[in-house]
């Protein structure tokens, strides 16, 4: 664990850097170093939605053998995951492509900057598994409510209006208690929804996806990092606290507080342009396949959300940088890294380090 004197250096860092950004944007001047972006690019044909087959094929095909990590990731454990939105939103330019990392964080940077298409990776095959229980429940669910309702098997609460926004509707099924029953038809529905769509599961998936879903039975919406799963610190946010959160000016940015970020993330879903793939950031397949794919329909990433995944990467540096390297860009696509006990901060790619440095970036 590192001091509180590298802690206070980080935040101080950091602090300095977003007083120059404040600055620099004030006065109109570009707030990142110069970048050569893509010329002559042909235009974006990513289409509208995937079919089924494609979806599978994008997963079976993209997707590397899966790994091992030592906590389970079932919610962020990122309270200032919020904080970079602001920025975020006025530079990155709507459209392309977004990639991310573990589960729902991603849900809320999609609403935000509304890719054509988004790849989440993890190395874990059960965050696989997790995002395609979500794509059957956001199918499912017409509203927020039913959707919450749903993910945690709480019946919904009485006289909750649908169009409330998320405090008041999390305050509302607080009070709710879990429904085995409800888990019970919603389980069975989550698995016949997939099917639908061709899912063909693996091995133990199915019962890796009731493991997941019994988890927010169990934890209900005050559930956090922690539970059922070891941790690397304590005090983290439950995923009431994440939906609830504000980007430190006032606003909720959270994909369930308000009906059009659901909406939009639902109908991505129903479209299939939410793709969960098996991938080592430091690997040798995943992002250099997306990156092809990318580069063949003239797309380029808006937003890659690495989280701190870099922390890992000490012996895969190299092939990591040959990875983002690869990606198409331009000269608005951007980072999002977490600090842990810090910040969430923006970075570009040209700016990575040819050298890893280290644990929380420092």
């Amino acid at each position: 664990m590192a001091g509180f004197s590298k802690v206070n250096s980080v935040k101080a860092n950091i602090m300095k850097k977003t007083l120059i950004v404040a600055i620099l944007a004030l006065t109109g001047v570009a707030v990142f170093p110069t970048f050569h972006p893509l010329s002559l690019r042909a235009a974006d044909t990513i289409p509208a939605q995937y079919t089924d087959a494609e979806f599978w094929r994008f997963i079976n095909e993209f997707s590397e053998p899966g790994g091992a990590f030592q906590y389970e990731n079932f919610v962020s454990n990122e309270v200032s995951y919020m904080d970079v939105l602001p920025d975020l939103t006025r530079i990155v330019k709507p459209g392309g492509a977004y990639l991310g990392v573990a589960p729902e964080q991603n849900f809320t940077y999609v609403a935000a900057i509304k890719p054509k298409v988004a790849f989440v990776l993890d190395i874990r095959r059960q965050n696989l598994l997790e995002l395609l229980m979500y794509k059957a429940l956001f199918e499912m669910s017409p509203n927020r409510v039913e959707f919450i309702s749903r993910l945690f098997s709480r019946q919904k609460p009485v006289g909750l209006a649908a169009n409330a926004n998320a405090e008041t509707i999390f305050k509302a099924f607080d009070q709710m208690k879990g429904d085995p029953e409800l888990y019970k038809q919603t389980f069975q529905a989550i698995k016949d929804r997939l099917k639908q769509h061709g899912f063909k599961p693996v091995g133990d998936d199915e019962e890796k996806i009731d493991y997941v879903f019994n988890v927010f039975l169990r934890g209900g919406p005050r559930m956090d990092y922690t539970f059922a799963s070891v941790s690397p610190n304590n005090g983290l946010p439950s995923y009431y606290n994440l939906m609830v959160a504000t980007d430190g000016r006032g606003k909720n940015w959270a994909y369930l507080d308000t009906d059009e970020r659901y909406e939009f993330v639902r109908q991505m879903q129903q479209k299939n342009l939410i793709i969960p793939l098996v991938a080592d950031f430091g690997g040798t397949k995943t992002i250099k396949e997306i990156a092809k794919y990318l580069k063949e329909h003239g797309s380029v990433v808006s937003v890659f959300y690495i989280s701190n995944v870099e922390d890992y990467l000490e012996s895969s540096w190299n092939n990591y940088r040959a990875n983002l390297a690869a990606l198409p860009a331009d000269e608005s696509t951007l980072l999002i890294r977490f600090l842990p006990r810090a910040n969430t901060v923006l970075a570009r790619i040209p700016d990575l380090t040819p050298r890893w440095p280290g644990i929380y970036w420092h």
